[in-house]
């Protein structure tokens, strides 16, 4: 009986130790899922402040450099490449037609006035010189004839012995005599003039730049054979697109020349001549610059480039770096100073630099542009304007 109570004993010991076990697990599993689950919660808590963090990040304005657009007188250069030409370039030929014998001057010649150019074959006009030479000989023959008769006829009829019709006539005759002569020796300073034109002289100095008819040819009368430019200035000249020369309006500005082949050589001009008909094929118009002071090494043909300051007007200029695109055009984001959001905006630009823009339409003076950080932005966006600008 004894052992039985000490077993039972012992087992109800056992039993008591393994209740308290359990009892002691059980707190602790307890235990362990209510700090699970308090770390759950504060770990949403934490997520929900992380996400509350982001979005106020994003509702913080986004910091923009921005510009105010202003009117600005816009002077603008614009250049263009021609060539150097005389002021005044005259064109020899002949009076008279007849075969050329002789050239006399080659391209690039320095002409002096009268200076003989070519000569024509003159023995046309040397037989017609004869021939006019011994009409007025014959006519001064029949004038001193007829003279001679005149005056006696004269004295007789102060006589009395001869009728008055009889001397009428020899008036008559001896009148008829002296107009041929006239006619003869009008005839003789013609051929002598002819003769003259067989030799094509310059009238002024300047020098060769075109020979348009050679030794052997037949040429017209007035057919241009030497083309000379005379040494009273030079011009350049260039070819004017039509919207170029609205620019320049009747402003008459200052040129600025520059040779092509050496930019060293510089001089001014003044526009002295402008087409008043466009070319038929280039549509554009040729206007003359007068060189001041011609440099030496501007010589005739060379090529030269002009620039020219016109003054356009009014514009609003802003940074190149404003610009973007919104529907396929040029487009600029707009602050609006008392909400501070930006929007976007179309506009017309009239010309463009790698550094500025100049705006046609779109814009008006004092308002503001964001000019850095356009890529970030979406419309209705909040900024801020840093100091500085730009």
């Amino acid at each position: 009986m004894l052992e039985k109570d000490v077993s039972v004993a012992l087992s109800m010991d056992r039993i008591s130790r393994c209740t308290t076990r359990a009892h002691a697990g059980h707190r602790r599993v307890s235990r362990g899922t209510a700090l699970a689950a308090v770390s759950l919660i504060l770990a949403g808590f934490g997520l929900a402040g992380c996400g509350g963090a982001e979005t106020e990040q994003a509702a913080e304005p986004r910091p923009v450099r921005t510009v105010v657009a202003s009117n600005r007188a816009a002077d603008q250069a614009r250049s263009l490449t021609g060539q150097v030409e005389a002021v005044n370039e005259a064109s020899y030929g002949f009076r008279i037609g007849g075969r050329i014998i002789e050239g006399l001057v080659d391209v690039g010649d320095r002409l002096q006035p009268g200076q003989v150019l070519a000569r024509l074959d003159p023995q046309n006009e040397q037989n017609a010189l004869r021939s006019a030479e011994a009409a007025v000989n014959a006519a001064l023959a029949n004038v001193n004839q007829t003279r001679n008769q005149y005056e006696r006829q004269r004295q007789l009829l102060a006589r009395g012995f001869t009728p008055r019709a009889q001397y009428e006539q020899a008036e008559q005759a001896m009148l008829n005599a002296q107009s041929q002569l006239q006619d003869a020796e009008a005839r003789l300073e013609i051929a002598r003039d002819r003769l003259g034109y067989t030799e094509l002289r310059a009238d002024a100095a300047g020098v060769v730049t075109q020979r348009r008819a050679e030794p052997g040819e037949v040429v017209q009368p007035g057919q241009p054979v030497v083309v000379a430019a005379r040494q009273d200035g030079r011009d350049a000249v260039f070819e004017v697109p039509a919207a170029m020369l609205s620019a320049l309006g009747g402003s008459n500005p200052e040129v600025s020349l520059v040779l092509t082949g050496d930019p060293a050589v510089r001089a001014t001009g003044r526009v002295r001549e402008v087409a008043p008909q466009a070319d038929p094929v280039t549509r554009t118009f040729r206007v003359r610059v007068g060189i001041i002071n011609a440099p030496e090494q501007m010589r005739l043909g060379s090529s030269v480039s002009g620039t020219v300051v016109v003054d356009s007007g009014p514009v609003i200029e802003i940074p190149a770096s404003a610009l973007t695109r919104f529907n396929d055009k040029p487009a600029v984001w707009v602050v609006d100073p008392a909400t501070k959001m930006v929007a976007l905006r179309n506009i017309d630009v009239l010309r463009f630099t790698p550094a500025t823009v100049a705006v046609a339409d779109g814009l008006k003076p004092s308002e503001i542009v964001v000019t850095a950080g356009v890529q970030a932005l979406h419309p209705g966006q909040k900024v801020r304007l840093l100091e500085g600008g730009l």
